[in-house]
């Protein structure tokens, strides 16, 4: 790889409310050990262990104790940031930013997807290297199997992006699918730890300078709460990727999931052996013997305080239950 100095930057403030009840305040989806008896957080750091020099954790509050356990398991240091409150994906890079050299290559990657195809990723990851290197902000975009109304998109031709499309309904993207230019907005990011908050001073000035308040009276990585809540929560797509002008797409082709439904874990879970009836229905979570009787493509989800039972087709509508129960302040949440 380049010469450059390429740190790892892990997000991992998501709580998975499309994977309720697996997924829990306490127990976000990074950290539930489903996946080869793996969680996706450790898997994420084996895959870019060797291609960084540097590792930065953005977490919160609720979570950090989690994210030090399974770093212990590696000998390789990293700094930990410890959010006091959420406030997007925006702030969290700029918190990573200002703990970096400005010349630092940043590869921004969430901790909760599923990444496979080792050498595919490597030369992706390489092609963002070389691109953040002339001062591009680089996005990584994946090719579309289907019509999904899960993700954002990116439209593109060659390596220069032309737009960014937030989530379609299916109409949208069956064309999308049908045109052949758009890739799914994969979430993965690479770029100068300096040209990002050029970026972000210029597009989001409130964004930029209430962060580098809070990042400026960090704790050992512990930030304040009150400073904190005067920091916009936008997103990075949001804040600079669809405003920039100097954006590149890296096309990518590895296989990708961002695991953030069931009917993706459904996929994940059945490609890896896991047990199906002839109707294909799954059970998650339990060892009793489960059996399904007239009904096909259902998943039955398992836990200690809770049962859901859903249609995989249906499982956007995860996050208006969890919603529901947001609003009522379940402890189940």
């Amino acid at each position: 790889m380049a010469i450059s100095t390429v740190t790892h930057v892990l997000l991992t403030g998501g709580i998975g409310s499309r994977l309720w009840p697996l997924s829990r305040k306490t127990l976000p989806k990074q950290y539930l050990e489903l996946f080869e008896g793996e969680s996706l957080f450790e898997k994420t750091v084996v895959r870019n262990i060797n291609v960084s020099n540097k590792t930065i954790v953005v977490g919160n509050i609720e979570n950090y104790k989690m994210s030090n356990v399974i770093m212990s398991k590696f000998s390789k240091p990293f700094t930990h940031i410890v959010e006091a409150v959420p406030r997007n994906t925006a702030a969290a890079i700029a918190f990573a930013a200002f703990a970096s050299d400005p010349e630092d290559i940043l590869l921004i990657t969430p901790s909760d997807h599923i990444i496979e195809g080792k050498n595919s990723y490597t030369l992706a990851l390489q092609q963002a290297i070389s691109l953040a290197n002339q001062n591009y902000l680089v996005t990584f975009g994946i090719k579309p199997t289907k019509p999904e109304t899960g993700y954002g998109y990116i439209e593109f031709e060659k390596e220069n992006v032309i737009a960014f499309h937030e989530k379609p309904n299916s109409k949208t993207a069956e064309t999308y699918l049908k045109k052949g230019n758009y890739f799914w907005n994969s979430g993965l990011f690479c770029f100068k730890a300096a040209k990002f908050l050029v970026e972000l001073e210029k597009q989001e000035p409130e964004v930029y300078w209430a962060s580098k308040a809070v990042w400026d009276v960090n704790k050992d990585g512990f930030l304040d709460y009150d400073l904190s809540m005067n920091i916009p929560s936008i997103s990075i797509d949001y804040a600079v990727m669809e405003r920039s002008n100097d954006i590149k797409v890296v096309p990518a082709h590895f296989e990708w999931s961002d695991l953030g439904s069931f009917e993706s874990v459904y996929d994940y879970l059945v490609q890896k052996g896991h047990p199906i009836d002839a109707n294909k229905n799954i059970a998650i979570g339990t060892s009793l013997h489960t059996t399904f009787i007239g009904v096909k493509n259902c998943i039955l989800i398992y836990t200690t305080d809770a049962l859901m039972v859903l249609q995989k087709e249906n499982s956007q509508e995860v996050k208006q239950v969890y919603q529901q129960l947001e609003s009522i302040a379940s402890p189940l949440l």
